[in-house]
């Protein structure tokens, strides 16, 4: 059996990708396409996975229509390999923005099964920059393409049940589905624990109340730390920084703080259902390293998670008072944060029970 992994523009080695490209393996054989900015990179095979990187030079600083036309190469080039390649499993990590429909048509004219892995909200996620008028019309149109992609497809699997729940519930449509969440890798346990706020990775989101409650804290004895790089959205809060780790290292940094800050906005609507529905990776790795997370009260699918388990914080950054002295109050009862981590921890990181139900939705479906 033969799987064609499709990663579109996620990077060679990408955490949830990849994690499907070795689990798959293990049963198949897998093309595992990726994106490069190397034009010199050679496709090679490594045991069961074929290496196929696809070049693309992207302009970051190109508004977002100019970008979609850019890509029509890249799609192209993509395409062609669902077109002619030998194989008997398409998984699709995401559409190709410029013929958004036509791998799934394809594949499944030429009597492939199609696995449709949906990492984000897709009719706001795509194109998210675009507002007013431009962005309904959008959203309108991407709906319609996002259900011709479900239709097409003959499972998906998605990040989170409350996504899933939505997005059958507005389109009427219902197929087999795996909800798999972006677990942790590992977990690991420190022996002691820094009075220390920490932040996971780079800061894309807007965090200005978050910043607020933050500069109170500190009056309260806390630290502010951000794991993986310094970032001028902190510039004017007292801060230490560490630079890019490695995921273990990574995680054994992130075990010695008190609590992870998990609040941002990506974009100005509150209701923007990319973050609704988010479970990021540094929400499971956060648990997987045995640190209660600070969590946004309109994150739903995290706050259903940590209210029902008792995981950390659920905050309003609006009301930053209030916020504060609730993560005082958890400060106060920290033990108990930290039994109900222990208790559910083994829930939040990727393992072998979890890895065979994957890969036997995959391959039996």
């Amino acid at each position: 059996m033969t799987i064609l992994v499709i990663g579109y523009m996620h990077p060679k080695g990408d955490k949830r990708v990849f994690r499907t490209v070795k689990a798959l393996s293990k049963k198949a054989k897998v093309i595992y396409q990726y994106w490069t900015d190397n034009f010199f990179e050679k496709s090679k095979s490594e045991g069961n996975i074929q290496y196929v990187p696809v070049y693309s030079e992207e302009d970051v600083k190109a508004n977002p229509l100019k970008k979609l036309v850019n890509r029509r190469t890249l799609d192209k080039q993509i395409l062609r390999m669902i077109s002619f390649y030998e194989y008997d499993i398409l998984y699709m990590h995401h559409f190709l923005a410029s013929m958004p429909v036509e791998p799934f048509k394809i594949a499944k004219k030429r009597g492939k099964k199609v696995i449709y892995d949906i990492h984000e909200y897709h009719p706001q996620n795509f194109l998210a920059e675009l507002r007013g008028f431009v962005k309904i019309v959008k959203e309108s149109i991407l709906w319609r393409i996002f259900k011709k992609q479900l239709f097409y497809s003959d499972g998906h699997v998605f990040v989170s049940k409350e996504a899933m729940e939505d997005i059958y519930n507005t389109l009427s449509l219902k197929k087999n589905y795996l909800i798999v969440p972006n677990y942790a890798d590992i977990k690991v346990k420190s022996e002691y624990k820094r009075k220390e706020i920490c932040f996971v990775g780079k800061v894309k989101r807007d965090i200005t109340q978050e910043k607020e409650i933050i500069k109170k804290l500190i009056n309260h004895g806390f630290s502010f730390k951000i794991i993986g790089m310094d970032d001028i959205s902190f510039s004017d809060v007292p801060h230490k920084y560490t630079s890019f780790l490695p995921y273990e290292e990574m995680m054994d940094e992130l075990s010695k703080c008190m609590f992870s800050l998990i609040s941002y906005k990506t974009i100005e609507n509150e209701r923007y259902k990319n973050d609704l529905f988010a479970l990021p990776h540094k929400y499971f790795d956060s648990i997987a390293a045995g640190t209660p997370v600070i969590v946004k009260k309109s994150f739903v699918s995290m706050v259903k998670d940590v209210e029902e388990k008792g995981l950390g914080i659920v905050i309003d950054p609006g009301d930053v008072d209030g916020s504060v002295q609730k993560i005082l109050d958890g400060y106060e009862n920290y033990q108990k944060l930290i039994e109900n981590i222990n208790r559910y921890k083994s829930y939040f990181v990727w393992d072998e029970k979890k890895e065979s139900r994957f890969v036997e939705f995959v391959i039996d479906l």
